[in-house]
């Protein structure tokens, strides 16, 4: 039983997934808690976005690959209309709920509880297909990637219930509707993300990055030169954008930005929010866009007070329908760096994918200097770099090394460009002297989990158990 189909994600025979300690270990879990084997597992893996950070919810396409490390799911239909919840990780306390009638609250301070990032995907998909009786589920959760790190590990975890609840329902497994609704669904806890992660977690392929572009969602594999290694390594540096209003202060600050200039050129501002619509509609290039944003944007900083005059609206309209839940008491917003470092950031983009498709001797060193400049513009013009982000991109200048942050930012990783193992292994080397070797937070820590070269994977799949019975 399976599809290698591009279109529906794949469901193979449970002796084809790997034979790995976690799988192991997930599978006696399961029989611990339940007293019963799994019907099926879920596997979803993070994400390292290569390059195209902060433009994927202006509308622009995105350049990421999916790593090694995944959400696996032990998952078997229960027979009441309950969700039994269990981490396999001693840390995340179980949860359980009726699955008919839970409800999500936006996160404290202190960011949202684990199991609410699969509630999110388990109401987005009810919601989606309004079942009659939704069925009960008894899951077991593991999980390998570094949380807070920029990883995806929070979206992997939505995407992943999505998936597991999509196939208990009978639900076609149709890709691009899955992220979809993967990424619509992160809404419930306040994530006012673009689909980069949901995307690439059910698009990625073997051995490619994927180019991915919004309306339609469509994903274009792009084959890397093969002496390119891309090396992970993580800040440990905790960010959580679901913690914050950091993020979402990003994403107001370029829906208002958009506005702005719609605004200026006469246009219905209203109805334009992103970017690249905004670019549709005037049928700019993104080079025009730039200079556009660099005649009407002047100001580094406009107050609450001056974007009221400028759109001329009242206070109330203005926090109901251009703020976000936790952005309403922002007075300030730097709309002018938010615009340039997403129309320079996709120039980026644009320019990365045609260096990788016509390959030459000079294209990796070209791709390095291309990160560089996205981590600079993400540090100097986005502002949502870290101390020790910035560091570890200091220190692989020393070797050559192409270095930008990935993920949101505030903390989490960087990614690395080397131009073949023998750079990569001395590269992992030099950070582990270099930057490792003094940071209290690696004290402890096995260090292959922390920096180490990475691969482009597939998406989700599920691995059907030949004695469950889903139903």
């Amino acid at each position: 039983m399976g599809s290698t189909s591009d279109t529906f994600v794949n469901v193979l025979e449970a002796s084809t997934v790997e034979n790995c300690e976690r799988v192991s270990q997930l599978k006696a879990q399961f029989l611990i808690q339940f007293n019963r084997t799994p019907s099926f597992i879920v596997r979803c893996s993070g994400r390292v976005n290569i390059i195209g950070e902060h433009v994927d919810y202006c509308g622009f396409p995105v350049l990421p690959m999916a790593i090694e490390q995944t959400i696996l799911l032990a998952v078997a239909p229960s027979e009441d209309n309950l969700l039994h919840l269990k981490n396999i990780n001693p840390k995340y306390k179980p949860f359980k709920c009726n699955i008919n009638t839970f409800t999500i609250d936006l996160p404290e301070a202190s960011g949202p509880e684990w199991y609410k990032y699969f509630l999110c995907g388990i109401k987005g998909i009810l919601e989606h297909i309004a079942p009659q009786n939704p069925k009960g589920m008894a899951v077991v959760l593991s999980g390998n990637i570094p949380p807070a790190s920029g990883l995806s590990s929070s979206s992997a975890v939505v995407s992943a219930s999505v998936l597991c609840c999509a196939f208990l329902h009978n639900v076609p497994l149709v890709k691009q509707t899955l992220a979809t609704v993967s990424a619509d669904c992160e809404r419930y806890i306040g994530t006012q993300g673009g689909g980069m992660d949901q995307a690439i977690a059910f698009l990625a392929k073997q051995g490619t990055a994927q180019f991915i572009e919004w309306n339609p969602l469509k994903a274009t594999p792009v084959h890397l030169p093969n002496n390119a290694v891309f090396v992970i390594a993580n800040s440990l540096s905790e960010a959580n954008k679901a913690a914050t209003s950091d993020f979402n202060q990003r994403v107001v600050e370029c829906r208002l930005a958009c506005r702005f200039l719609a605004k200026k050129m006469q246009l219905n501002w209203r109805d334009i929010w992103r970017f690249a619509d905004l670019q549709k509609a005037l049928n700019y290039s993104l080079e025009e866009m730039e200079t556009l944003t660099n005649t009407y944007l002047t100001q580094l900083v406009y107050t609450r007070q001056e974007l009221l005059e400028m759109f001329e609206m009242e206070r109330d309209d203005f926090v109901e329908n251009l703020l976000t839940a936790n952005t309403r008491q922002s007075e300030v917003f730097k709309l002018r760096q938010r615009a340039l470092h997403v129309f320079q950031e996709s120039i980026r983009v644009k320019t990365f994918v045609e260096v990788a498709q016509s390959p030459t001797d000079g294209t990796i060193h070209l791709m390095k200097k291309l990160m560089r400049q996205s981590h600079e513009s993400l540090r100097s013009l986005y502002e949502c770099s870290h101390p020790n982000l910035d560091q570890l991109v200091e220190l692989s200048d020393k070797l050559g090394v192409g270095a930008r942050l990935t993920g949101a930012g505030w903390g989490g990783c960087i990614v690395a460009l080397c131009d073949g193992v023998d750079q990569s292994l001395q590269y992992i080397d030099y950070l582990k002297d270099a930057y490792y070797a003094d940071l209290a937070q690696a004290q402890g820590r096995n260090l292959e989990e922390v920096v180490f070269a990475t691969s482009p994977q597939r998406g989700a799949e599920i691995y059907l158990e030949k004695s469950g019975v889903i139903g």
